[in-house]
């Protein structure tokens, strides 16, 4: 099926096929808007409904990035009703929660919603000029589409809180130190390092390394209620005079910079 956004390409290898997805916004690094997250939601459908499909792979177009965030532009219109609907959220839960393991192949900036997107995958192969971070509190909001979860597990608590509270971004190097990514290669390496890991998974037993991936989510799964914290919070902030002012702020300085 079409999709204006990604790329979807089916990759033969042992054992079944590898969805291979691009991130198809190379314009404005990758960035996540809502046709995005809808095209993203329909792979989703028919990779899921594809019994062949042993592991995805999730990339982004160019050089500059994996999905440098958000698009800021779209952001600073969404309000109270759409914080509530948990656009972004759901899609990356819904991503996180599929059986198939999915693959993040980082290359340049993964922030923000780019970041959390990144971490809705089960494995994460950064290329050395990666780098990540979640710099929403900057523009006035919190990091509510899963970042506040998945974080601190990744990384542990101390160190998810002070990146979360000073949106410090950090590079390929610190992010494999700290447990953000499982490995560094090369920038031209990345696909071939992601593409060799879904190959691995491939050639296992297909319905036990779904039912392993299920098993192991159920493990980690947080309280429900720690998602209606992101919800109620986000959905306050995205109505808040300086949410407004500092994304105005962020697309000013971004206008000044094409000029």
């Amino acid at each position: 099926m079409p999709y204006e956004t990604i790329l979807l390409e089916r990759v033969a290898v042992d054992g079944g096929i590898v969805a291979l997805v691009t991130l198809n916004r190379p314009e404005v690094r990758n960035a996540i808007n809502l046709e995005m997250i809808q095209d993203l939601g329909a792979m989703l459908d028919v990779v899921g409904a594809d019994p062949d499909v042993r592991a995805i792979v999730i990339q982004g177009s160019g050089e500059k990035a994996f999905a440098a965030g958000a698009d800021i532009a779209e952001l600073k219109e969404r309000g109270t009703e759409d914080a509530l609907r948990r656009i972004n959220a759901a899609l990356f839960r819904r991503l996180e929660e599929q059986p198939i393991p999915a693959i993040a192949a980082v290359r340049g900036y993964a922030l923000g919603g780019g970041c959390e997107l990144a971490m809705a995958c089960d494995v994460r192969v950064a290329g050395e000029s990666a780098k990540f971070g979640q710099p929403e509190v900057g523009l006035g909001i919190i990091a509510g589409a899963g970042a506040i979860q998945r974080l601190p597990r990744l990384v542990g608590m101390g160190r998810a809180k002070e990146l979360l509270f000073t949106g410090r971004i950090v590079d390929a190097a610190e992010a494999e130190r700290i447990g953000l990514v499982n490995q560094v290669v090369p920038d031209e390496a990345v696909l071939e390092a992601a593409m060799a890991l879904a190959r691995s998974i491939a050639q296992q037993g297909g319905m036990a390394v779904r039912m392993t991936k299920m098993a192991v989510n159920v493990s980690a799964r947080p309280d429900p209620s720690f998602e209606l914290v992101d919800v109620l919070g986000q959905a306050v902030l995205f109505e808040s005079p300086e949410k407004h002012a500092r994304m105005q702020a962020f697309l000013d300085k971004k206008a000044k910079r094409t000029k």
